[in-house]
């Protein structure tokens, strides 16, 4: 029995730790430490050096897509994450619906991140970027019910034979 138990909160830490590592990360990175003014310190003179005779406008537009690509990376990897913690939940109504929780997740953390930064005077919320990180949330959920479903019906051919 006490195996039982520890195997259960074994598993349970091993899914849910890392989303929610990744739910900190997501909330620290609308604070101002992660704004644009925070992140040119770093991202500008690699641009610059990777762009020696590139206009600063151009640079910053390479920077705008730098930090449009970390939202989508945030949020694909936080509807992977919730994905992965939802499929193997010991909750019957996480566990079939887990792309529905997922993505409910990846909505909610969203809103309440462009939320946040809409009160920051560094940072700027907009509905946008709800968008684009739903639509890498939606991405992400997408390719990981498709490969479920192509695997279960593999499994399904195999246990016929």
């Amino acid at each position: 029995m006490r195996n039982k138990i520890k195997s259960i909160w074994h598993g349970r830490f091993f899914r849910y730790v890392p989303l929610i590592l990744c739910l900190f990360f997501i909330l620290y990175a609308s604070t101002t430490n992660a704004s644009m003014s925070q992140t040119s310190r770093f991202i500008g003179p690699l641009l610059e050096f990777i762009f020696p005779h590139t206009s600063a406008s151009t640079l910053y537009i390479y920077h705008t897509y730098i930090r449009k690509f970390a939202h989508f990376t945030e949020y694909s990897s936080l509807a992977a994450l919730s994905s992965r913690a939802f499929f193997y939940s010991n909750k019957q109504f996480l566990k079939n619906y887990w792309f529905i929780a997922a993505f409910l997740l990846v909505l909610t953390v969203a809103a309440v991140d462009e939320i946040n930064q809409s009160f920051d005077v560094t940072r700027t919320g907009t509905f946008r970027d709800v968008l684009i990180d739903c639509g890498s949330g939606l991405v992400m959920i997408f390719i990981i019910f498709v490969s479920c479903s192509g695997r279960k019906k593999n499994e399904n051919v195999y246990s016929k034979r």
